[in-house]
């Protein structure tokens, strides 16, 4: 719109969300300061996301991510579990599933990257302040948004709360609205490719395909990933917590007794290697807003809307939400009108994926199938009953299998 040009917008939250805000504020040619309460950098969180492959070539078209940016492409999922009375693997099926998995880390250098960049030529400036944590968002009284740090409060024409699950923001526009526990737990961690030499058919099999491997009570996923010269193997681990959990005590040894038990030998040996470039484990959980913008405020990533990572959409919804900013801040002729337009869109896709993430939730970790029992067929049919006719990225094509 030809005001986005005088337009000056706030970003609460400097990580995937926030970068990928600011790259969208600036190409609608607002001038965009972002404030990240951190201190240091954020680019040393390793673990693992896979973005849809339609998305990552928009986003390198559009000037978001750098097309030199490493990612681990693969086009196909295997569906795995342990062989009944012994512990060997048994492959169920293999499905189409093009994902293309990138480190955390590097995409939030990208977009950084981009953030920095991305003035002149139409473009606004990008003001990123590293150690600036938000004390208050609240209104003037001439309708605008006001920003406060210890340095004092600013004026903007939109404020975009891209401060994560557990949101501060999101409290000005849906208060008292917390996410709501799964009851289970995902544990990640990230492995050099160098220290898992002794497993080659299991890492010649990641080398064209994602896994998801299947035991009662949960499921694991396992892909790789980029790393800092060397690749690593990513997993993510669904189950239930320990009976008398301690908060404070370090969850490795209960994922690697659930490995042990329940995985094949060698996926178990896997997950239970030293050798962890980064771990954590925390409780599933979702929430979404009832609306994800009321002028001039508005919400973008985890701040709107906390999916079941079954989902695999959470850098992905804030790279789309970046998006859709970016599309109506051109299109709409005013920012009240820019902002209905954006909650229309965002609310809906939110809502969509926290119900998608809440049928998986219940058939891979609450009531999951005799995985045992299962082949191609039995996978298929399972799985088109789960999307109940719901389309995404991950799942495109249930019944599509692939040959070895």
């Amino acid at each position: 719109m030809a005001a986005a040009t005088a337009l000056r917008i706030g970003v609460v939250g400097g990580s995937i969300a926030g970068c990928a805000a600011a790259v969208a504020g600036s190409r609608a040619g607002a001038d965009v300061t972002v404030y990240e309460r951190s201190g240091a950098e954020l680019q040393d969180r390793g673990f693992g996301i896979v973005i849809p492959p339609p998305l990552h070539r928009e986003l390198v078209a559009s000037g978001y991510l750098d097309a030199r940016m490493e990612t681990a492409p693969v086009a196909t999922r295997v569906w795995l579990t342990r062989e009944p009375g012994g512990r060997s693997t048994r492959e169920l099926a293999r499905q189409s599933s093009p994902v293309t998995p990138c480190n955390w880390g590097l995409l939030w250098r990208s977009l950084r990257a981009s953030a920095a960049a991305s003035a002149g030529a139409g473009a606004g400036a990008v003001r990123y302040l590293r150690g600036e944590p938000v004390t208050s968002v609240g209104e003037g009284p001439d309708g605008r948004a006001l920003v406060t740090t210890a340095r004092g409060s600013e004026p903007y024409d939109i404020v975009v709360g891209a401060d994560g699950h557990a949101s501060r923001t999101r409290q000005l526009l849906a208060p008292g609205l917390a996410p709501e526990p799964a009851g289970y737990l995902v544990w990640r961690g990230a492995i050099p490719l160098s220290a898992l030499a002794d497993h080659p058919r299991e890492l010649e099999l990641l080398r064209g395909a994602w896994v998801t491997l299947g035991f009662p009570g949960g499921h694991g996923i396992f892909y790789l990933i980029p790393g800092a010269g060397d690749r690593l193997l990513a997993y993510a681990i669904y189950g239930r917590p320990p009976a008398y959990p301690d908060a404070d005590a370090d969850p490795g040894p209960y994922v690697r007794e659930l490995a042990r038990e329940h995985f094949p030998a060698a996926w178990a040996e896997i997950v239970g290697h030293g050798t962890h470039r980064t771990t954590a484990c925390h409780p599933v959980a979702d929430v979404q807003v009832p609306r994800a913008a009321r002028a001039p405020l508005l919400l973008a990533g985890d701040a709107a809307g906390v999916s079941r990572p079954h989902t695999a959409s959470g850098a992905v919804k804030a790279l789309q939400d970046a998006l859709c900013l970016e599309r109506v801040l051109r299109d709409e002729p005013t920012v009240g009108a820019a902002l209905e337009r954006y909650a229309d869109e965002r609310t809906a896709a939110g809502a969509h994926l926290v119900e998608l993430g809440r049928r998986m939730g219940r058939a891979q970790v609450e009531e999951t199938p005799d995985w045992a029992a299962m082949g191609q067929e039995e996978v298929d049919v399972w799985f088109r009953g789960v999307l109940a006719g719901t389309r995404h990225y991950l799942y495109e094509q249930p019944g599509a299998g692939v040959t070895a």
